[in-house]
């Protein structure tokens, strides 16, 4: 060992003589009781804050110019679609907007949080139709078969429309009758009595306008309870029924055309055929992003003469009609397969041709202009497979069925399929790809020792090896295009089969879409307006403003180049539902997703238009709706040129123009990860074409979904909370506090039942606990802090200011209530167990509760106002009192208590391990130890120990039994001070840190007496009497005392 090194440690370790009394001193016990007189705080605070969201965020003159840097902070959220309640689904993903506005705002800058109501769209006038339907059908009230009333049951909610309100408890037993009539789902009479609504209330919801006028005040209020921070002013509903809501769409719709941004054209899109409109993800009940799948429709024409059963089809062209995605692998072609259960049909898709397969493919296909008359298949002749004298059911792959049935004579004679169909042929190459050369099916089967067709997962194994890589390295062997990159052929042998009539193009829905009125879509080939999203230009735009933003993840930033590379045109108009016109084509209205993806700029001027009347049907306010022409919007929102012939006060304009400048362009929007496929993309194309790039927003926050108590949120299962359940049940506090503590990131989040019952009694408890020391406040210790527990409290509080606000900053509210409550509470509560009879300092306490009001402030309004103001005296809002100061924190003092805090608990294992040893035998002298639980082995530091040269003098072994300790020890310093941890010597005095708390350290262990000696003292080595040769064996190091526990007074 080196002289530097023996010298660091000489200077450093110290031993721990403690004496024991022959009984340890009890513990006391004590009680935590509930009082319900708090509860209430936590749902209401005082009346201050329940009229705060009514204050107006000051604006500055427009000769000042746009605001400053983290001046303002302009935040929102996808305004809620209004068929029912707000759940904990949408308060989960509202709650870091909300957390994140009140954190700027208690950091002084100037907060904008607006909040909207969404009506646009079919689910209110679908639910409107159905009640009338039922209405007509059944009375009113509706008088449902017993069965209905016996077993009700209910769907589970679609992402947009999950917020009709939950049953209480949980469904149970098959689906009624009711159920399975209507495909699965409740009568909307039987939800609407779900939620609490009796018959004649539900009579009214017939007419869609009541459910404009029922739910968005009901979701104001719980929002407002709930403790939002929002400016209620600028609130609207959408749809014509707000005039000036809907004269903003269409000003927004006619600058997209005149721009060439939205065009009339033909194109595939999915279809609800009993709406008889294009179905877009909003008006999904499933099957939210699933887009058309285009297919090369191949027309295999049945030669005469036909079978008897075709009699009625003699004298026209009929075709076999197979859907595939590789037309190329037609020159290959041997055998065409069936159902042999299946059901076909004969379907007229002109005057001449008809083709055989399923309804399913014929209504599609007479959605796409293929049946006598448009959107009704007309079917001639129903078939099954067997009258189609074809193959085995199902097989998973062609190689393996046309092996089987030449293999086995007598699964030939099961299906009728005679020898000379399948015997005489073998596969023919058309595809050479690498690694399997032109035959690949058979080599791939043979490789994976494929022996069977019902070997699924293998096949489908064999699939995934060979089916892409033939279309991205395959070689075409034959026909015209032989030599030719299969990827090249492909187009060419599409578009020669369609112009000779071989083939059709045929689409379908990728998956199985239903929309809000129940129907099984299809994909049509619809003439209506798109948004042209597909616009390469546009594109580059889009890409622009996403590389300039902060999407605070990568998964999210994925998801948004994912989804620019596959988004084509959009359908932006619809003939049913609720919304606003189309201006220049009035019998369609504008979709739901293309009238909400610049509303954000709507907010900075809404209160000049509202004034709290969410409808705008104030007829005696200032501005009239038809004063805001296309010039107005312009100038306001374009800076445009001043509309001189506008009636509106040249004052008012130029304030709403200011107001715009000062907020725009937004700092955040958070929402839900499943609208990155459309919603948020088509946020950032809009602001791209409309608005100037200093306007483009700046950023987007996604989170996953939220599950309750680790299980997905559902109705159908009961596991669902509307956001009033959980304030009534919880409070509104400590709601927050649980959808704070459920997780930050893209994953799905857990709201956990048991957090915010136990976040009740943490926050009454605390509110208890401060009461009493107000009370007893001339208890309290007066003047500056002078202790070492005073000192690592200061500092305490100090590390939890710096990174509290370093997690607010980063919109890590999980990690935020860690760092800024859980954290402080903890290091409260080891600051009044070290202080003693001493008593803690009063100006600390003081501090104590001032800073940790303010960190929680942002999650825990009501109780952080209440104290604020009703025990701390303040004035004015916690929220509004500014992100308290605080010294850098001091890692050399936070070091050295949690030395002394690691040391106090070993000392007490110690101390219990020798107690139970005496017990077992009084014979054996009391073991030594030092204060190191086991060896800690680290790879990376043992290897560095090996190479150095003190592991290569002497004894490697005792080296690592000396070093490994303190090595490791330094490491993590290192890792959380720095550099400065590598110094020879430790940052703190371990003998005077450990002397300073002797009164602690007796009264946490339970001790009679306690002496700190130095290892290099001989006199001191003494006073561990027999003990003392142990010393040797198990020496201290720094970091690592060794404490001799002495039984009896000394």
């Amino acid at each position: 060992m080196s002289k530097t090194f023996k010298s660091s440690l000489s200077s450093s370790y110290c031993v721990v003589l403690a004496c024991v009394g022959r009984s340890k001193l009890s513990r006391g016990s004590f009680i935590i009781f509930y009082c319900f007189k708090y509860l209430s705080i936590l749902c209401d605070g005082n009346r201050e804050w329940k009229s705060f969201h009514k204050e107006r965020p000051a604006v500055r003159d427009r000769e000042e110019g746009p605001a400053k840097p983290g001046e303002k902070f302009f935040g929102n959220f996808p305004f809620p679609y209004m068929n029912g309640f707000l759940h904990l689904g949408h308060a989960f993903s509202l709650s870091k907007l909300e957390f994140a506005a009140a954190f700027h705002r208690l950091d002084g800058a100037n907060v904008l949080l607006p909040f909207g109501f969404h009506c646009t769209g079919m689910p209110i006038k679908a639910s409107a139709d159905k009640l009338a339907r039922e209405v007509e059908k059944f009375g009113n009230p509706p008088v449902f078969s017993k069965d209905v009333e016996e077993e009700p049951a209910e769907s589970q909610p679609g992402p947009e429309d999950a917020s009709a309100g939950p049953p209480p408890d949980k469904f149970k037993g098959k689906k009624s009758k009711a159920v399975s009539k209507s495909g699965g789902q409740m009568f909307q009479w039987e939800i609407m009595r779900s939620v609490g609504l009796s018959d004649s209330e539900i009579a009214e919801f017939q007419k869609p306008g009541k459910w404009l006028t029922y739910f968005p005040p009901l979701a104001m209020q719980d929002l407002k309870d709930f403790g939002l921070g929002c400016d209620w002013r600028r609130s609207f509903i959408t749809t014509e029924m707000n005039p000036y809501f809907d004269s903003f769409v269409q000003w927004q719709m006619r600058k997209l055309k005149d721009m060439g941004k939205i065009v009339k054209d033909k194109r595939y899109t999915v279809y609800s055929p009993l709406d008889d409109q294009p179905c877009a993800d909003h008006d999904r009940a499933s099957g939210e992003g699933v887009l058309p799948q285009d297919y090369t429709l191949i027309k295999m024409e049945v030669l005469p003469p036909f079978p008897l059963k075709f009699k009625a089809l003699e004298g026209r062209k009929v075709f076999l009609a197979a859907a595939t995605l590789r037309p190329e692998t037609m020159y290959g072609q041997t055998n065409a397969w069936v159902l042999p259960g299946g059901k076909y049909g004969a379907f007229e898709v002109n005057g001449a041709d008809v083709f055989i397969l399923t309804e399913r493919a014929a209504l599609n296909l007479a959605y796409q202009g293929f049946s006598k008359t448009p959107k009704q298949p007309s079917c001639l002749v129903e078939l099954t497979g067997y009258d189609l004298i074809v193959c085995p059911a199902m097989p998973p792959d062609d190689y393996m069925a046309l092996w089987a049935l030449k293999a086995k004579p007598a699964f030939r004679e099961k299906y009728g399929v005679r020898d000379e169909w399948v015997v005489p042929f073998e596969i023919v190459p058309v595809i050479n790809i690498p690694e399997f050369g032109d035959r690949a099916a058979e080599k791939v089967c043979l490789d994976l020792k494929i022996k069977s067709q019902n070997e699924k997962e293998k096949l489908a194994e064999a699939k995934r090896l060979t089916y892409l890589k033939g279309f991205t390295d395959g070689t075409m062997l034959v026909g015209e295009y032989a030599g030719m990159k299969v990827q090249e052929a492909k187009p060419l042998l599409r578009t020669k089969l369609i112009q000779t009539g071989e083939a059709v193009i045929y689409s379908e829905p990728e998956k199985r879409v239903v929309s809000r009125s129940g129907d099984e879509c299809v994909v049509a080939l619809t003439d209506q307006w798109y948004l042209t999203y597909d616009d390469p230009r546009w594109k580059e735009s889009v890409e622009e403003c996403l590389s300039r933003m902060n999407l605070y993840s990568d998964e999210t930033r994925h998801g948004f180049e994912h989804t620019l590379g596959w988004l084509n045109r959009w359908a932006c108009s619809r003939s049913y539902g609720l919304g606003t016109r189309i201006p220049w084509d009035p019998e369609f209205l504008v979709e739901s997703l293309s009238d909400s993806t610049i509303y954000m700029a709507y907010y900075t001027v809404a209160h000049f238009l509202h004034s709290e009347d969410m409808y705008g049907a104030n007829k005696t306010h200032p501005i009239k709706p038809e004063e805001m022409t296309d010039d107005v919007w312009n100038f306001i929102f374009c800076d445009g040129p001043y509309p001189a012939s506008s009636e509106i006060d040249s004052s008012v304009l130029d304030k709403m123009k200011r107001e715009f400048e000062y907020w725009y362009p937004f700092d955040l929007r958070v929402s839900g990860k499943d609208l990155i496929q459309n919603h948020l993309t088509f946020c950032i194309f809009n602001h791209t074409a409309i608005m100037a790039r200093h306007h483009w927003p700046r950023g987007f926050r996604c989170n996953g979904h939220i599950m309750l108590n680790s299980e997905k949120m559902s109705k159908s299962t009961g596991n669902f909370k509307t956001l009033r359940q959980a304030i009534d049940e919880f409070s509104a506090d400590a709601t927050r506090f649980s959808l704070a503590d459920a997780g930050d990131g893209v994953d799905d989040a857990n709201f956990v039942f048991e957090t915010a019952n136990a976040a009740i009694l943490r926050l009454t408890k605390e509110i208890a606990w401060i009461e009493e020391v107000l009370a007893a406040e001339a208890s309290l210790r007066i003047g500056a802090p002078s202790t070492f527990a005073d000192r690592v409290f200061e500092n305490e509080i100090n590390i939890a200011v710096e990174t509290t606000k370093k997690n607010y900053e980063k919109y890590m509210f999980r990690e935020a209530l860690k760092t800024g409550f859980y954290d402080l509470q903890a290091a409260r509560d080891e600051y009044r167990l070290s202080c003693g009879g001493g008593g803690m300092n009063h100006g600390l306490v003081w501090r104590f509760i001032d800073v940790q009001t303010r960190l929680i402030t942002p999650i825990c309004p009501h109780y952080a106002e209440h104290v604020w103001r009703e025990r701390l005296m303040k004035d004015g809002f916690a929220v509004n009192a500014g992100w308290p100061t605080a010294d850098s924190p001091d890692e050399t003092l936070k070091a050295a208590n949690k030395y002394l805090q690691n040391s106090i608990v070993l000392m007490r294992k110690l101390l219990q391990k020798q107690i139970t040893g005496s017990r077992k035998s009084n014979k054996k002298a009391a073991p030594v130890a030092t204060l190191t639980e086991e060896k800690i082995t680290d790879e990376e530091i043992l290897e560095a120990l090996q190479k150095s040269s003190v592991g290569q003098d002497g004894n490697l072994k005792k080296m690592q039994k000396l070093c490994m300790p303190f090595l490791r020890l330094k490491k993590d310093e290192a890792l959380a001070v720095g550099a400065q941890a590598l110094n020879l010597k430790l940052p703190f005095g371990e003998i005077e840190v450990l002397q300073e708390n002797l009164d602690l350290i007796k009264r946490k262990i339970g001790l009679q007496s306690v002496e700190i000696l130095s290892a290099t003292d001989h006199d001191a080595k003494a006073k561990a009497g027999a003990l003392s040769s142990l010393l040797h064996q198990n020496p201290p190091s720094p970091g690592n005392p060794t404490a001799v526990f002495l039984i009896g007074n000394r």
